[in-house]
C-alpha cells in the first residue's frame, strides 16, 4: 500500500523545507521529497543575499512579505540563520547610470514602494568608505542584509520535522498522477498518496510541470562564486552592481564573497558544475577595480550550484492552469534565497485556504500560456 499525506512537497530547498514547515505550522502532515539532501543545490551554496532591492516589480510584494519573516527568524525556526541586516547598497559607476536608478526609484514611490532610496556620493562614501571615488552615488534598501544559505536551509528543514513533516531524501519523484481524488506521486522508493502536490524542485521543476502537461521555458544555470583570504573589516552592507556583474559583501571572518551572475557549465542530470575561470577573472578585475582594497587578496575557493532560470527571469508561484490541487513554486532565477520564507508562508496558504493577500498574479503559470 502507498503511504499517503495531506501534502507532498517535491524539493528540498529553502522554499520546499519552508513550505513543509508552514503547511505544518497550519496543522497539515507533509511530506518531502528531495532527490539529494536538503540545500544540495542553489539553496545551499548561494551567495546569501537577503535583498528586496533592484527587483522586479511583480515580485516585489513578495520579497517584502519575506522580509518580514527574516527580521524574526529566529523565533520562526530557532536559529538566526546568521541573518544579519546591513542593507544592501546597489552602486552606480556613472552619472548616466545613476539617473536610471532615479528614475526606478521615483516610478516605485508612486507604486507605493518606498524601501528603495536614492544616494549621492557622500552617502554611498559614508556606507561603503573603500568604493572608488569614480562612482557618483547608488540606491540603498536599508533593511536589507545577508544570510547563511545552508544553514538557512537547514533550519527550515529542521523545525519542518520538529512540527511534524517528514523528510524524505535521496529518493526521485519519477511519475504524478491523478488517482480518484488524490494524486499518486510515484517515487524511486515507492508511492505516497496525497490531495495536494507542490511543485518546489528548483532546476528540475520543469519535468514535474511536463507531467502536469504545463511546459515552460526554464533553462538550467550555475552561477558562480568566489571567496578570498581573510581581510580586515572594512564593509558591512552587500554591494551589488548591474551594469556590470557583482554581488560583494564581507563576512564575519574578514573573507569576501563575490558573486554576481557568471555562470558556470551545468550538467544537472549529473549533479555536476563545470567552472569558467576565464569569466570568475571578470569578476575579479571588476572587484579590483571598484574596491581598491582588495587588490592584496587571495583568492581561496571558488564554486557553483544547480539553478532554474526563467525566460522572463522571475519566478512561477501559485497554482496549476491543469491539474486541481497543484502548486508550483520555482524559477525564482539566480535571487530565490531571500524570497523563500514568504514564498513558503504564501504557498502553504495557498494549499489550506486556496487563496492569498500577497499579490502573485503576475507569477503565475499562466503567463508562458501563449
Amino acid at each position: 500500500m502507498p503511504r499517503t499525506a495531506d501534502v507532498v512537497v517535491i524539493g528540498g530547498g529553502i522554499h520546499g523545507c519552508s513550505t513543509a514547515l508552514h503547511l505544518a505550522l497550519r496543522g497539515l502532515k507533509p511530506v518531502l521529497i528531495e532527490k539529494d539532501y536538503a540545500g544540495r543545490h542553489a539553496s545551499g551554496v548561494n551567495a546569501g543575499g537577503v535583498r528586496q532591492l533592484a527587483r522586479d516589480h511583480a515580485e516585489i510584494p513578495l520579497s517584502v512579505s519575506s522580509m518580514e519573516i527574516w527580521e524574526r527568524i529566529e523565533d520562526l525556526v530557532g536559529d538566526d540563520c546568521g541573518f544579519e541586516s546591513h542593507g544592501t547598497v546597489l552602486v552606480a559607476e556613472s552619472d548616466e547610470e545613476l539617473a536610471g536608478f532615479r528614475a526606478r526609484v521615483d516610478d516605485l514611490r508612486l507604486k507605493g514602494f518606498t524601501h528603495e532610496e536614492l544616494i549621492g556620493r557622500a552617502e554611498l562614501r559614508r556606507l561603503v568608505p573603500a568604493v572608488s571615488e569614480h562612482c557618483p552615488g547608488g540606491v540603498v534598501s536599508r533593511r536589507d542584509g545577508a544570510a547563511d544559505p545552508f544553514r538557512a536551509t537547514q533550519a527550515f528543514r529542521r523545525r519542518a520535522v520538529e512540527q511534524g513533516a517528514e523528510m524524505i531524501e535521496g529518493v526521485t519523484v519519477t511519475g504524478l498522477a491523478r488517482n480518484g481524488n488524490v494524486w499518486r506521486v510515484e517515487t524511486s522508493d515507492g508511492s505516497i498518496e496525497a490531495p495536494k502536490v507542490v511543485n518546489a524542485a528548483g532546476a528540475w521543476a520543469d519535468r514535474i510541470a511536463a507531467m502536469l502537461g504545463e511546459p515552460v521555458p526554464l533553462t538550467v544555470v550555475a552561477p558562480m562564486l568566489m571567496v578570498t583570504s581573510r581581510l580586515p573589516a572594512f564593509i558591512q552592507p552587500v554591494v551589488i552592481l548591474r551594469g556590470r556583474k557583482l554581488s560583494f559583501k564581507q563576512l564575519g571572518n574578514g573573507t569576501v564573497v563575490i558573486g554576481g551572475g557568471h555562470l558556470a557549465t551545468p550538467y544537472r542530470d549529473r549533479n555536476e558544475t563545470v567552472l569558467d575561470w576565464e569569466k570568475l577573472a571578470i569578476s575579479a578585475r571588476t572587484v579590483w577595480e571598484l574596491f581598491p582594497v582588495m587588490r592584496q587578496a587571495t583568492i581561496v575557493r571558488a564554486w557553483a550550484g544547480i539553478e532554474a532560470y526563467m525566460a522572463d527571469g522571475i519566478p512561477v508561484v501559485g497554482p496549476s492552469a491543469t491539474s486541481e490541487g497543484v502548486f508550483h513554486q520555482f524559477g525564482f532565477s539566480t535571487h530565490g534565497f531571500q524570497l523563500g520564507p514568504g514564498t513558503g508562508a504564501v504557498v502553504a496558504e495557498l494549499v489550506a485556504t486556496e487563496s492569498t493577500n500577497v499579490p502573485i498574479a503576475d507569477l503565475a503559470i499562466t503567463r508562458f500560456k501563449a
